[in-house]
């Protein structure tokens, strides 16, 4: 069967996991915590603002640091995490041409697999609203709890690749959505490259190859 991927953040919605997760956490009565947690990142939000850090490597960072504050969570509050996340933060902000490309494939009999570096509630949670199956990484439980941590490295740039590819399973890939450079080695994967928003280098890559540019 062949296969439509996408990447989430930047290209599904142009709103922000950590973002979401700080209001959860703050409508959830954990304000204390997560405010504990932001003001000791401020002097990385700071070289980030100013060009000293690399911007996705602090995300990730951001992401791999905060899976701490959910220490003890069982799996439905988790995944209630995920739901108010996407509800409240992902949703609203969703792209909808490309929604409306990923939906079109769907009903052509193509699966849609979504590819993210965000937590695997998250990106479940937002696959749902598709129909759409979900690659990403998880929360590492031990008797029915969470750790405070992740099951593995996040999932992107080429292990995105790879673990996509793992669940192609000899499946064509027709079409790949990302927006921004790590989502290259994703999109080479596939038949039609389409960049979504794009930052600068992806740009540059799209315009080298011809990919399909899409400005929402």
């Amino acid at each position: 069967m062949p296969v439509v991927a996408s990447d989430l953040e930047g290209t599904l919605s142009s709103g922000a996991t950590w973002r979401g997760i700080g209001r959860y956490l703050e409508a959830s009565g954990q304000s204390g915590a997560y405010r504990r947690f932001f003001f000791t990142r401020v002097p990385g939000i700071v070289a980030v603002r100013l060009g000293w850090m690399d911007r996705d490597k602090f995300g990730q960072s951001w992401l791999i640091d905060l899976v701490g504050l959910f220490k003890g969570s069982t799996p439905e509050q988790l995944a209630e995490m995920g739901e108010w996340v996407v509800e409240n933060e992902l949703w609203p902000k969703r792209r909808a041409a490309v929604i409306a490309e990923l939906e079109a494939h769907r009903k052509e009999g193509r699966r849609v697999v979504l590819a993210s570096g965000s937590y695997l509630p998250v990106l479940e949670a937002f696959a749902r609203r598709l129909g759409a199956e979900a690659i990403a990484t998880g929360f590492e439980m031990v008797d029915g709890r969470a750790t405070g941590r992740l099951t593995g490295p996040m999932t992107v740039g080429p292990l995105k690749a790879e673990r996509l590819r793992t669940a192609l399973n000899g499946d064509a890939l027709v079409a790949a959505y990302g927006d921004t450079a790590a989502d290259v080695p994703m999109m080479q994967m596939s038949a039609a490259p389409v960049a979504v928003a794009p930052d600068e280098p992806l740009a540059a890559a799209a315009r080298e190859h011809g990919w399909r540019v899409m400005a929402e």
